[in-house]
C-alpha cells in the first residue's frame, strides 16, 4: 500500500484537503504582487532638466492640482527645454536644456532666445507626477544615461527567484515543508517591509533580491503543501489552480496601483498583507508524505486520522495501514542503487534531445511570459488596464488547461498550439499602433504563453523516465529562471529598434512551438519508469478509450487523471 491508496480511501481532494490548499495557496496573491510590482515601482514618467534658479516655483507647482499643476510645470519646461529631435512622439528634450544664464523666473521668458546651445541635466530633473507622485526612477534618478539600472535591477530580482528554487528546494527535504514555509513567508514580510525604505538604488536592488528568493519560497512551498495531500487523480488540477491565485494578486495589484501611485506605500501594502501568514502555521499540518520518508510516522497517522476525520472517511482507512506505508517505503529505498545525475539526461540521444527541447521550451516559456508581463506599459493604453487584462486573461487561460489536456488534443498539442498561438501573437503586434488593437493582440499573446506556461510543466514531467524526472524538472527549472533574468534586458533592445524585443518573442516561440511536436503524446500512455523506456518513448497509435490499463508496480497517464508524474515542486511560474 502505497500514501496514495491511502489518499483514495479517505477522499482525493475532500473538506479537509482543500481547507489546506486555500490557505496556503492564498500566498500566491501577494507573491504575485511582489513578482510583478516592478512594473509600477519603476514606471515611466516623464522628465526633464531642472533650473536651480527656479526651484522655488517648481515647489509652488506642487500645492496644485489637476491641469493647474500641468500648466504650471510646463510653463518652466517650454521656457528651458529645446525641442526632441530624436523621438518623433515626444515635444521636448528630456535629457538636455538650454545653455543660457537663468535668473529668477520672469514670465515670457524663453531661453531659446538667448543661445541655441545645450548642456546636460547638471542640476538635476523635473519629473511630471500627474500619474506618478513618486516611482524608483524618480527617487533615485534613473533618466538619461542611467535609464536601464531599473531593468538590471529586476534581473537581479529573478537571479534571487534562482537563489530562492536552489535554498528552498534544499530546506523543504531538509527541514520540512511547514517549518520551511513558515521561514520564507516571516522573512518575505521583513524583506518586503524593508524595501519600503530603501534609500538608494543598490540597497533596493540587494533587498528586492532577497525578497525574490522568499517570494520563491513561498511559492514553491505552497505547492509542495497543498498537492502533496491531493490524491493522484486531482493532482493536475491542484498543481494549475495555485496559478488563479497568482492571477488575482496580478490583478489586485493593477487596482492598488491605480489608487497608489506611490510605489513606497504601494509596498508598504503589499508588506501589509503579508503580515498575517505566519499565523498559518497553526493551522497547516506537515505533509505526512515528508514524514513518512524521513520515519517520522507517529506524527504522519495522526495527521491522517485527522484528514480521515475531517472529511467524514475514519470508517474507510484500512487496518493498520501505517505498517503498509512504512514497508513501501522501505522497498522503494532499496531498490534505489544509485542516485541518478543531470549527466543521465545526456547519455542516450532521444533522451537528450527531448530533454533540450524541453529545457528550450522552458526556457522560451518564462522569457515571452515575463517579456510581456514586465512591457504592458509599452501597448499605448492605459497602464493600469493594460496590466489588470494582463493578469485577467490568464484566468480562462488556466481554467482551459483544466480541459485542454484531458482533451483528444492531448498534452502536445494542446501545449504546442498555445505556444504557437502566443508566438504568431507578439509577431502580429509588430504591425499594429499603440492603441487598444495592439493591446488585444497582446493580450492574446498573453492568453497563449500563460496556458503554455502552465501545461509545458504537466507534459514535461510525464515525458521525463521516473529515475530522472526530479533532476530533468529541476534543470528545466533552471532554465526558466535564467531566461527571467534576460526577459528585462531584452527590453532594452527596443532603444536599437523598437520592434527588436517583440520580434525575439514571438519567432523563438513559434520555433519551440514547433519543437514539441517532436516529442512524444503522454496522454493514455504507461509514462516512462526506467531509463530505457526513457530512451525508447516513441509516438504509437493511441488507444481509442484513453485508458491504457495500468500494470503491477507502473504509472499511467490516462484520461481519468490517475497520474503519477513526479509533481513535487512547483517553479514554472515563478
Amino acid at each position: 500500500m502505497k500514501f496514495d491508496d491511502i489518499l483514495k480511501s479517505i477522499g482525493e481532494f475532500g473538506p479537509y484537503q482543500i481547507k489546506i490548499y486555500f490557505m496556503v495557496c492564498l500566498i500566491g496573491i501577494p507573491v504575485a504582487m511582489n513578482q510583478m510590482g516592478q512594473v509600477f515601482y519603476a514606471a515611466n514618467t516623464d522628465h526633464w532638466c531642472a533650473v536651480a534658479e527656479w526651484e522655488s516655483n517648481y515647489d509652488a507647482c506642487s500645492d496644485l492640482d489637476g491641469d493647474e499643476y500641468m500648466g504650471c510645470i510646463h510653463q518652466y519646461r517650454n521656457a528651458s527645454i529645446p525641442p526632441d529631435e530624436e523621438e518623433e512622439d515626444r515635444l521636448y528634450a528630456q535629457c538636455s536644456k538650454y545653455d543660457a544664464n537663468y535668473t529668477t523666473w520672469a514670465d515670457g521668458y524663453y531661453a531659446g532666445d538667448e543661445t541655441t546651445r545645450q548642456t546636460d541635466c547638471d542640476e538635476g530633473w523635473i519629473y511630471d507626477k500627474s500619474e506618478y507622485t513618486r516611482t524608483i526612477k524618480t527617487d533615485f534618478d534613473l533618466v538619461c544615461d542611467k535609464k536601464s539600472a531599473a531593468d538590471f535591477s529586476q534581473s537581479a530580482f529573478f537571479f534571487g527567484v534562482l537563489l530562492g528554487s536552489l535554498l528552498y528546494g534544499f530546506l523543504a527535504d531538509f527541514l520540512g515543508r511547514v517549518k520551511s514555509f513558515y521561514i520564507a513567508v516571516v522573512t518575505l514580510f521583513v524583506f518586503t517591509l524593508s524595501v519600503t525604505f530603501m534609500p538608494s538604488l543598490w540597497s533596493y536592488t540587494v533587498m528586492r533580491c532577497l525578497v525574490a528568493m522568499s517570494n520563491m519560497g513561498c511559492f514553491l512551498l505552497a505547492f509542495i503543501i497543498g498537492t502533496e495531500f491531493v490524491g493522484p487523480s486531482k493532482r493536475v488540477i491542484a498543481g494549475i489552480l495555485i496559478e488563479v491565485f497568482f492571477s488575482f494578486g496580478y490583478m489586485l495589484l493593477a487596482i492598488l496601483a491605480y489608487f497608489i501611485r506611490d510605489w513606497r506605500v504601494l509596498n508598504l501594502v503589499v508588506a501589509g498583507l503579508l503580515c498575517l501568514f505566519p499565523f498559518t502555521i497553526f493551522f497547516v499540518p506537515e505533509s505526512p508524505r515528508w514524514l513518512i520518508s524521513n520515519n517520522k510516522c507517529d506524527k504522519a497517522e495522526k495527521i491522517i486520522y485527522r484528514a480521515a476525520k475531517g472529511n467524514k472517511k475514519e470508517d474507510k482507512l484500512p487496518e493498520d495501514f501505517m505498517s503498509d506505508l512504512k514497508k513501501a517505503e522501505e522497498m522503494a529505498k532499496s531498490k534505489i542503487e544509485r542516485t541518478p545525475s543531470v549527466i543521465d539526461l545526456f547519455r542516450t540521444p532521444n533522451l537528450r534531445m527531448t530533454t533540450l527541447n524541453i529545457m528550450y521550451n522552458w526556457f522560451i516559456n518564462s522569457l515571452v511570459y515575463y517579456g510581456l508581463s514586465l512591457s504592458t506599459s509599452d501597448l499605448g493604453s492605459n497602464d493600469f488596464i493594460a496590466f489588470f487584462i494582463s493578469g485577467a486573461v490568464e484566468l480562462p487561460a488556466y481554467l482551459l488547461c483544466i480541459f485542454a489536456i484531458e482533451s483528444p488534443l492531448g498534452r502536445k498539442y494542446s501545449t504546442s498550439g498555445f505556444e504557437l498561438l502566443g508566438g504568431v501573437a507578439c509577431l502580429l503586434t509588430i504591425f499594429i499602433p499603440k492603441g487598444p488593437w495592439k493591446t488585444t493582440v497582446a493580450m492574446i499573446g498573453k492568453f497563449g504563453i500563460s496556458a503554455s506556461f502552465a501545461l509545458i510543466y504537466i507534459y514535461s514531467a510525464e515525458v521525463l523516465p521516473t529515475p530522472v524526472r526530479s533532476t530533468g524538472m529541476g534543470l528545466c527549472s533552471m532554465a526558466a529562471r535564467v531566461a527571467g533574468i534576460l526577459a528585462p534586458l531584452i527590453l532594452l533592445l527596443d532603444e536599437y529598434w523598437e520592434p527588436l524585443p517583440l520580434l525575439i518573442f514571438g519567432s523563438t516561440c513559434i520555433v519551440g512551438g514547433l519543437l514539441l511536436l517532436f516529442l512524444p503524446e503522454t496522454r493514455g500512455r504507461q509514462l516512462p519508469e526506467t531509463m530505457e523506456e526513457g530512451e525508447h518513448f516513441k509516438m504509437r497509435s493511441k488507444e481509442s478509450n484513453y485508458d491504457v490499463e495500468k500494470e503491477e508496480g507502473k504509472v499511467v497517464s490516462s484520461i481519468s487523471g490517475e497520474t503519477n508524474a513526479g509533481y513535487d515542486d512547483e517553479d514554472r511560474k515563478i
